[in-house]
């Protein structure tokens, strides 16, 4: 057989790939990842009790908005890296951002408040698990992540990896708002952000494995 006839043979049937495919699958994946996050932090540790009260607050919604602007970001980064040859660029250090806004808010509450204090400011009541209960919610998230990222073509695996599981992570961290009770600014920068590095370095531990193709 010729290599044009090949060619054309490997070719016939094919049409199209459908425009915004990447965005389509990756929204399915976020999607199913929310729903899964919320599902199971109801039923496993249910709502807080004040909900409806402390979401009157600005402080509330300033702690749901640091896992929701690092699903964006870990959103954007997983669609930049879906494409073959893709580079993450500068979107990476963009994820500094939200960080560095939250570190001096938390040094700010510890510097204002007590000595005696401070510990129970980074501990809180539930130090011990909140960082799993985030890892935890995650999971599903990351099988819906990997799910989409399969059926596209990434070829920076680490990368591609570590920004699905950070979006999974942050996803998953927007859902336990719903439940923990912890308001303390120093917590969330250092409890939150290590339940939301957990997924990630998972992720950049399994893209190798499971996004190869």
């Amino acid at each position: 057989m010729k290599t044009d006839e090949l060619i054309s043979l490997l070719a016939a049937g094919e049409g199209p790939v459908p425009r915004h495919l990447p965005a389509r699958r990756l929204g399915l994946a976020l999607l199913l990842a929310l729903l899964a996050a919320v599902f199971m932090t109801l039923a496993l540790y249910g709502l807080r009790s004040d909900l409806a009260e402390v979401a009157r607050t600005g402080l509330f919604w300033a702690k749901v908005a640091l896992p929701t602007s690092l699903a964006a970001l870990g959103l954007w980064l997983t669609l930049r890296l879906a494409r073959p040859g893709a580079r993450a660029g500068v979107a990476w250090g963009l994820l500094g951002l939200p960080l560095l806004l939250l570190w001096v808010g938390a040094a700010l509450s510890l510097a204002a408040a007590p000595l005696d204090a401070r510990a129970d400011l980074l501990l809180g009541r539930t130090w011990r698990t909140c960082a799993l209960n985030i890892t935890l919610l995650s999971l599903p998230g990351m099988v819906s992540v990997f799910w989409a990222l399969r059926g596209l073509a990434p070829t920076r695996l680490r990368q591609a990896g570590a920004a699905g599981g950070l979006l999974a992570g942050a996803t998953a961290t927007v859902a336990y708002c719903l439940h923990c009770p912890e308001m303390g600014v120093p917590f969330w920068g250092l409890w939150y952000v290590l339940g939301m590095l957990l997924p990630t370095a998972l992720g950049a531990w399994l893209g190798p494995r499971l996004l190869r193709w």
